[in-house]
């Protein structure tokens, strides 16, 4: 397994390309907190994935848990299959490119 959580570490990383101060200051924002689906109308998904985010980045990875892997692997799955559906045009003040960042991607870097 150890492979397996060096390989889903360096796709994270690939994935990921908001520091942790970044990904929190947008998180602090009203744009990031109106981004997403919201389950039983709290806070959305991605908003909630993306503090999540900011604490395994924070983390060694020798203190990363099973579950933090987890949760690496479904970022990944998120910002590769959000990407596909990129709209056309200047995507700088969109739903789309909000969501992203919500989960540590910011698609204009």
């Amino acid at each position: 397994m150890p492979s397996d959580k060096g390989r889903i570490a360096a796709e994270f990383r690939e994935a990921v390309n908001m520091a942790p101060a970044e990904l929190e200051r947008w998180l602090a924002t009203a744009e990031s907190r109106d981004a997403g689906e919201r389950s039983g109308g709290g806070e959305t998904t991605g908003h909630r994935s993306g503090r999540r985010i900011v604490t395994i980045l924070r983390e060694a990875d020798q203190d990363l848990s099973d579950d933090d892997y987890a949760h690496m692997r479904k970022v990944v799955g998120y910002v590769r299959r959000h990407l596909t559906q990129r709209p056309g045009g200047d995507v700088t003040d969109t739903r789309w490119r909000r969501s992203l960042m919500n989960w540590g991607h910011d698609p204009l870097k």
